[in-house]
């Protein structure tokens, strides 16, 4: 599913005009990347857990020329699946 067919699928079941579930869309997408930005984590509880990670400085190879190239320390951004998630996408077999 594309962003486009998400607001599509919100604007539907809330029976929002989808200029309003696009900005809706929008804002949540904006509220969790400026937390993220600040070092805060972002729970939904049931759903999961948005975070940011630090990686740190190493040594990679240019796959092309086979030279050992250094990799820059760096945050990246990080989500974590919430037990209700998990259930729905695994359902148990009995």
């Amino acid at each position: 599913m594309k962003k486009g067919e998400l607001i599509a699928e919100f604007a539907k079941r809330t029976e929002m005009s989808g200029s309003a579930a696009n900005s809706a869309v929008n804002t949540i997408i904006e509220i969790i990347t400026e937390r993220l930005k600040k070092g805060d984590t972002v729970g939904i509880t049931g759903f999961g857990t948005f975070s940011v990670t630090k990686r740190a400085a190493r040594k990679g190879r240019n796959p092309a020329t086979g030279e050992v190239i250094k990799i820059g320390a760096s945050k990246t951004p990080r989500f974590s699946a919430g037990a209700t998630l998990k259930a729905a996408v695994n359902p148990r077999k009995k």
